[in-house]
């Protein structure tokens, strides 16, 4: 976890790195409870070997996910959490025999640790934030990261796609007037893999009445594989070290039944990886890892790139995925960015480089801070009290396609009831609207549009669902009158910046057609020819929805648009005119 500051104290960096109380830029995002106490990031990480059932990990990859989805990410994963399933039919944790907290709570106790880590690092209150998320977060994981913000007390200005955040570090030091290209951003994290596509350009513009460039990125296409990282690397290394350590004891003992080991094992074949980046061959030592007797071995990266064989094809697929459905060539790509720790393991580098035809990969990023750096830049946009001296544009889309699905009587009489609201990579923010011929209440539920490209975890596509009431009665109360038309139900849809989409209101919409009596009226001789001269004039200057308000009055006289004086008239008695009303009322939506 890493935390970026926006500062809006003269006479210091814009944007830095928040440090913990390690004097490190990057915080452990872990929880534990010992002895009643609460213990975050480091003070957690320090009793993860003897605890492991007591420090909580990886609660980003649990957000608003289901209790079954969540049982099994743990167990794949060795950890010994005692996970309960709640009335949602979300994953609790307990932490002690009467105390347990939803993933929402124990992520927010997280974020308030960042906040308080902000707040000391610039000496100011913090209170709004942006947060950045991995691209295949759907709509309930988007959701439960706002809930655990608020929980923590922060309001979130936006969440932001992580390739997002890195295109914007950047494209921000940049100049695109001479030439726009498409840049790849690769990131294999801990835990998932994605590649994003985005196109740079520049357009004119008028600032204080000089014609200026500005530079902008849009995010064309992102694809991903969210249980491909580094931490599956770890665990073939986890799994061969624990095989070997198990022919070592014999007896049948298998290390992997016991949560203490299997932490210090994790804890230590993490640092073997790491070495592995860098040389040829690692070491890994773990003192008593199971009943007083200690390991120690070796491996080569070799062996290690034995042991993730199938791991590195698939590495491939999102670059190949964004490249098939773009319709460009390797050689359309300008640069290859690469962000996330697990990138630099070189095998990854080296299957990379291959596919693309090139001796390097783009480094120019700091591959762990440039996303959050990217974050912070997007909230100093959004504040009041900064002003950025480079402007880039920034044009993110949906990382899903979403439909509305209607329900109720008689609906099917007027078209289709299941319809495309949000395609693929829809601009964010957007509002959407559907009118729809309908007279009854009825139902709207909102879902993703493909069964087969739906977030982590979920088995059902519908995510949000909405009763619209209050159009029976109105249809009713305005039945008896003279309908112009049918009576039209007008659906307004938002789409955040945050990517959460939402059905905002509903309103009926009745035309009525309604005979009146209105009173005759006629010019005199004498004023007939300056008052067709006004006319003509008004007709001439004004469209033609203009026309009825300045130029003739709903009776069918001259209205008073010169400066002429008043022509005389004659009460000439009454006559009946064809008067169309809109009444336009709003729904119940809940």
């Amino acid at each position: 976890m890493k935390v970026a500051v926006v500062n809006l104290k003269p006479g210091q960096s814009p944007i830095t790195i928040a440090i913990n109380e390690m004097s490190k830029r990057k915080s452990p995002a872990l929880v534990a409870f010992q002895s009643e106490a609460r213990l975050l990031a480091e003070e957690a990480a320090g009793i993860v070997a003897r605890y492991p059932d007591k420090v909580f990990s990886n609660l980003r990859d649990m957000i608003g996910k289901p209790y079954q989805d969540v049982k099994r990410f743990a167990d794949s994963m060795y950890l010994p959490f005692d996970i309960m399933e709640d009335s949602r039919g979300a994953a609790r944790i307990r932490v002690s025999d009467d105390v347990s907290y939803s993933v929402e709570e124990l992520l927010g106790m997280l974020l308030k640790y960042a906040a308080n880590l902000a707040e000391f690092h610039s000496k100011v209150t913090v209170k709004d934030a942006v947060i950045s998320v991995p691209p295949y977060f759907g709509q309930a994981e988007r959701k439960g990261l706002l809930a655990a913000a608020e929980l923590a007390g922060i309001n979130v200005v936006s969440l932001i796609n992580e390739h997002s955040g890195a295109a914007l570090q950047y494209g921000i030091d940049k100049n695109f007037s001479n030439e726009s290209r498409h840049v790849i951003f690769y990131d294999m994290g801990s835990s998932s893999t994605y590649a994003a596509l985005v196109y740079y350009s520049a357009y004119n513009a008028k600032e204080f009445g000089k014609t200026v460039s500005v530079n902008q990125f849009q995010v064309k296409d992102v694809r991903w594989d969210s249980e491909l990282g580094g931490q599956n690397m770890e665990l073939r290394l986890v799994e061969y070290f624990a095989d070997e350590f198990n022919k070592q004891v014999g007896n049948g003992i298998d290390v992997r039944k016991y949560p203490k080991a299997m932490a210090k094992l994790k804890k230590q074949v993490k640092r073997t990886k790491e070495i592995l980046s860098a040389n040829t061959v690692a070491p890994i030592s773990v003192e008593s890892l199971y009943d007083d007797r200690d390991f120690r071995s070796t491996i080569t990266r070799e062996k290690f790139e034995e042991l993730c064989g199938d791991l590195w094809d698939k590495s491939l697929l999102p670059v190949k995925e964004l490249l098939k459905h773009s319709g460009l060539q390797t050689d359309d790509i300008y640069a290859v960015e690469l962000i996330g720790g697990a990138t630099r393991v070189p095998k990854l580098q080296v299957k990379l480089q291959e596919y693309f035809g090139r001796k390097d990969l783009d480094k120019h990023l700091d591959a762990d801070e440039a996303i959050v750096l990217g974050a912070a830049l997007l909230a100093a946009n959004l504040s009041d009290g900064i002003k950025l001296n480079r402007k880039l544009g920034m044009v993110d889309g949906s990382s899903y396609s979403f439909i509305v699905e209607l329900d109720g009587p008689d609906l099917s009489k007027y078209g289709a009831t299941r319809l495309l609201l949000v395609p693929r990579m829809k601009k964010l923010p957007s509002k959407i609207f559907k009118s729809l011929n309908h007279s009854k209440d009825f139902e709207v539920s909102l879902a993703y549009d493909h069964e087969d490209l739906l977030p982590p975890g979920l088995s059902s596509p519908i995510f949000a669902q909405y009763a619209v009431s209050g159009l029976t009665d109105a249809a009713e109360k305005y039945s008896s009158r003279n309908l112009s038309s049918p009576i039209k139900t007008n659906l307004h849809f938002s789409l955040s910046r945050s990517g959460i989409l939402s059905l905002d209101q509903a309103e009926a919409v009745i035309q009525i057609s309604e005979w009146i009596e209105v009173a005759k009226r006629n010019l005199t001789v004498e004023n007939t020819t300056s008052a067709s001269l006004n006319v003509s004039v008004d007709v001439g200057t004004k469209n033609t929805s203009e026309q009825s308000n300045n130029g003739l009055d709903s009776d069918g006289g001259i209205s008073n648009a010169s400066n002429s004086s008043e022509p005389n008239t004659m009460d000439l008695g009454t006559e009946r005119k064809l008067k169309k009303r809109t009444y336009k009322i709003p729904l119940k939506v809940q």
